[in-house]
């Protein structure tokens, strides 16, 4: 699937907290909803669906929803899937807290608005961090969790980042990131393309679809450097104690060509989650490798959720 033919189906729920878009396909939701006015609420009573399990991805830091673009189009058929962009990117407007803490909430909001007491919860890169601390305050409402090359407690942020963060902390990353944005010859060198086996193979359109919300002006930007000054291990080493009591089944599928997140950290999450059986390896796959190699992924999706 495209970018263009994935974004074309985004939409937003209106909270509270602010709004959230969003990416539907499949499942009984049908035609995902249309996006709502502002201080709308879109009830999930209202939705078809509602109160069926459902498939939640969740991203890192710099891509957005349409990184799951590929893995969706190959299980839509069975389940109904929901690609989260998260504060500050996609369509999702940021907010004043985006400590990873915070994210994660957007996902408790997504869930309550759409109305999914259960979900297959997805995450990568960043978004595992995120995953992770919601199944840790939520384990009830994980029927199944699915984690690939991601932050764990102990390596979040990984070392590997830590110069790009310090740049953040000091308030001069955001520049950076306007220039590189403003010049595709330099994306498939960048940190983000580091993310992936072969990024001279990644479409024009995909680098620009994450690169754009995050850094396509200044003011976004900054929005993105204060994201990065925010990460705290803290956040996520807070929930380590309730993932080991979480026995909702758990996939761990990982890239073994990512030195950020090596492979000791997928089995370091397999010995902290009872629900975890064991550690798929995808050999030489990076962070990225569901947009890249979603045939590594999908199979195994649809065992755990069959089960």
């Amino acid at each position: 699937m495209d970018v263009s033919t994935f974004t074309a189906r985004r939409t937003t729920l209106t909270t509270d907290a602010g709004e959230i878009a969003y990416t539907e396909f499949g499942g009984t939701a049908g035609t995902a909803p249309a996006a709502q006015p502002p201080g709308a609420q879109l009830p999930g009573a209202q939705l078809p669906g509602a109160q069926l399990p459902a498939a939640l991805f969740v991203h890192g830091l710099g891509t957005n929803g349409a990184l799951w673009r590929h893995v969706i189009e190959q299980v839509a058929d069975t389940t109904r899937c929901v690609a989260i962009d998260l504060p500050g990117h996609g369509g999702t407007p940021p907010r004043d807290d985006l400590s990873a803490a915070a994210l994660a909430g957007t996902l408790t909001e997504l869930c309550d608005g759409l109305g999914l007491d259960q979900v297959d919860l997805v995450g990568n890169d960043t978004g595992g961090a995120v995953a992770q601390i919601f199944a840790g305050r939520h384990p009830g409402r994980i029927r199944t969790l699915t984690l690939t090359n991601c932050d764990t407690d102990g390596n979040f942020p990984p070392p590997e980042f830590a110069p790009i963060i310090d740049l953040a902390k000091q308030g001069q990353m955001a520049e950076v990131l306007a220039t590189l944005v403003g010049d595709p010859g330099s994306w498939r060198t960048s940190p983000l393309a580091g993310g992936y086996e072969h990024p001279g193979s990644i479409p024009d359109e995909s680098l620009a679809c994450y690169y754009e919300p995050v850094g396509g002006t200044i003011e976004k930007a900054r929005v993105f450097e204060r994201m990065l000054a925010s990460l705290d291990p803290a956040d996520l080493s807070a929930v380590t104690g309730a993932l080991r009591d979480l026995t909702a089944p758990t996939l761990i599928v990982w890239g073994t060509g990512d030195a950020a997140f090596g492979v000791k950290w997928a089995h370091q999450l397999r010995d902290t989650i009872p629900g975890a059986r064991d550690v798929v390896e995808i050999e030489g796959a990076k962070t990225f490798f569901p947009e890249e190699r979603p045939g590594d992924l999908v199979p195994h999706l649809r065992s755990l959720w069959g089960r």
